[in-house]
């Protein structure tokens, strides 16, 4: 008689996934060759373990994607948009911006607690164009389509944080925070070959189950049409031009995953405002706390306070959140940053998706809504 083997944990809380996910999440930086055999290495799971248990995560959906992501801040003009839209249109755009429109990435219902006029502004999305596109253009063609009223873009100038690793963040003390000020990461563009697009269009693709396998990039190289060692070549360089982002097991962290946890419930916007002059400083102090996932200097006008840093973190309880929050605030004032206003803006329904940024594949879309590309670059 055969004995079925018991199925395998795909709870983030199991200590073995635990392990892996402390590490997968966010701490396997720029390209390697070995990505799985890192994360074995930082874990302490043996490597057929660590491909067992990824692979039945993707599978039960406990992990939402796994892939190598890239600094799209590098290769494509983008922005954070705040969208006013009519209360009764507002889950249609959440829709239509998270189904249809493949350049949106993060798209959230957002709130804040604040009676201000800024709280109008519902629908918060993430936009990357390609190069030689206009993210104007693309606003004012999104706004037709779902019936927005007013939009607004929020390019960042600098980035001082940028990694999701909820597993690790668990009972994370608010206040707990990096010995040294946060690195800054320019938004300069770089300019890429065909050659550089094939390989990084296939680096970039998500992992299905069956591709998780030791030899990772084999069959990647030869969907670019190139040999395993020019694949490995292109891809090096793109590292050091400072394109690609790090490898990702990216969790299904606000719905319930398939062991019915919720990884996070809050996810928090946090809004400065400092002085003029001193955002780099600022943001180098908030990117430095450990529960911060991004952290930007971004300019957002006088219907925002004049807010200028701004940065997200996530938790199971708003309390907890709220007091991360205080303590990013005391600091601040502490080591002589003014705040002239600080606000949170709450998320609610949200999706998140990776940002197309390849030109080819936004003039294709460009074609089914009838538009000729042509009309939309800068």
């Amino acid at each position: 008689m055969t004995t079925l083997a018991a199925p395998l944990p795909v709870d983030t809380k199991d200590p073995v996934n635990a392990a892996i996910l402390a590490v997968s999440e966010d701490r396997i930086q720029g390209f390697l060759h070995d990505p799985f055999g890192e994360i074995s290495r930082l874990s302490g799971v043996d490597l057929p373990t660590v491909l067992e248990r990824v692979r039945a995560m993707l599978k039960a959906g406990t992990i939402r994607r796994v892939r190598q992501t890239m600094l799209a801040t590098n290769l494509a003009r983008g922005a954070l948009v705040a969208w006013v839209v009519p209360e009764d249109k507002l889950n249609a755009a959440f829709d239509y911006m998270f189904r249809e429109d493949p350049f949106s990435g993060h798209v959230v219902i957002r709130s804040t607690d604040q009676k201000i006029a800024a709280a109008r502004y519902r629908l918060w999305t993430t936009l990357k164009v390609p190069q030689g596109y206009s993210l104007q253009k693309h606003g004012e063609l999104l706004a037709k389509q779902v019936g927005a009223t007013v939009f607004k873009l929020l390019p960042a100038h600098k980035l001082f944080a940028l990694g999701v690793g909820h597993v690790r963040r668990r009972g994370m003390e608010p206040g707990s925070k990096a010995d040294v000020l946060a690195e800054v990461t320019n938004t300069d563009i770089v300019e890429l070959s065909d050659l550089d697009w094939r390989v990084l269009v296939a680096l970039k693709r998500e992992f299905e189950p069956a591709e998780i396998v030791p030899d990772l990039w084999a069959a990647r190289a030869a969907e670019a049409g190139v040999s395993f060692d020019d694949f490995v070549r292109v891809a090096t360089s793109l590292n050091e031009r400072k394109v690609i982002g790090r490898f990702s097991t990216f969790l299904e962290h606000v719905k319930p995953n398939a062991a019915g946890e919720q990884v996070t419930r809050y996810n928090a916007l946090f809004h400065w405002a400092v002085p003029p002059g001193r955002e780099l400083e600022a943001g180098r102090e908030v990117g430095r706390f450990h529960i911060m996932t991004h952290a930007y200097w971004r300019e957002a006008g006088p219907e925002f306070g004049n807010v200028n840093v701004m940065g997200v973190a996530h938790g199971t309880d708003k309390d907890l959140v709220l007091a991360h929050k205080k303590a990013i605030d005391e600091h601040l004032v502490a080591v002589g940053i003014p705040l002239s206003y600080t606000n949170v803006f709450w998320g609610g329904r949200s999706e998140i998706k990776p940002s197309e940024i390849a030109p080819q594949a936004y003039e294709a879309w460009c074609r089914r809504l009838d538009v000729d590309p042509a009309t939309m670059r800068t």
